[in-house]
């Protein structure tokens, strides 16, 4: 069996301007140009195409971190699927726990979402992950088969789990118990899995060696050059 390439993702949130991204990225490719892993850069809407244009003759992606699943429309403040492919965008974040906490979105929503974009030729991460009162409650496995239950498997979809109490905490899930989740998510749904919670440099490589972990979606750490860089490097095996 091939041994796994790690995907990182760099999911930036409401941070960076246009400057600040393109100044991050120049910094950033000549230090993880020799890593083997796959590496996507998740910035906010208005620093799109300064990062698509910088990563140009890498290997380095460029995801969005929203879409709507029309075509155009009335719908005011959003983005479409095809808007994103003119800039050259090869990827978008769909479902992540803050847009369905603050923005409330459902798993069918985001469902609808990840179909135009896979129909636009997009790859996507779908995001996943219970929260702390459900994993108090035991429910951690009935909330995760609910939300990849409207997911279906393909060739550009990626999962991305993320403990919901792990996310901007501090708190991280162990390698145990991200491993029997991502292995979980696996068991019904054939398709990369990525670990989303309080990624750090120090934790990387263990996460990254569990068995089922393909990757990583760093919110906090991928913020900061030299942190990001050194996941990226750690996460490499």
């Amino acid at each position: 069996m091939p041994e796994r390439t790690p995907y990182i993702a760099a999911n930036w949130k409401m941070n960076k301007t246009v400057a600040e991204a393109a100044e991050f990225v120049d910094a950033l490719l000549p230090r993880i140009a020799a890593t083997q892993s796959d590496v996507v850069i998740c910035p906010p809407f208005t620093a799109l195409t300064p990062v698509v244009e910088r990563r140009y003759g890498t290997a380095v992606k460029v995801a969005a971190q929203n879409m709507h699943e029309e075509e155009a429309g009335a719908f005011t403040g959003e983005i479409s699927a095809a808007m994103l492919v003119e800039l050259d965008v090869e990827a978008v974040v769909l479902g992540h726990s803050e847009r369905r906490q603050f923005f409330g979105e459902t798993d069918e929503g985001v469902a609808r979402r990840v179909e135009a974009a896979l129909a636009q030729g997009l790859h996507v991460i779908a995001c996943i992950g219970e929260t702390e009162a459900e994993r108090e409650a035991g429910e951690t496995e009935e909330v995760l088969r609910r939300q990849v239950s409207v997911l279906e498997a393909d060739d550009g979809l990626v999962v991305a789990y993320e403990p919901v109490w792990a996310i901007g905490t501090g708190k991280t899930a162990t390698p145990a118990i991200a491993q029997q989740a991502h292995a979980f998510i696996k068991s019904l749904l054939d398709v990369p899995v990525l670990y989303g919670g309080s990624v750090k440099p120090d934790n990387a490589a263990e996460l990254a060696a569990q068995p089922d972990v393909d990757g990583a979606l760093v919110g906090g750490a991928s913020l900061d050059l030299e942190s990001f860089a050194a996941i990226c490097r750690a996460s490499s095996h």
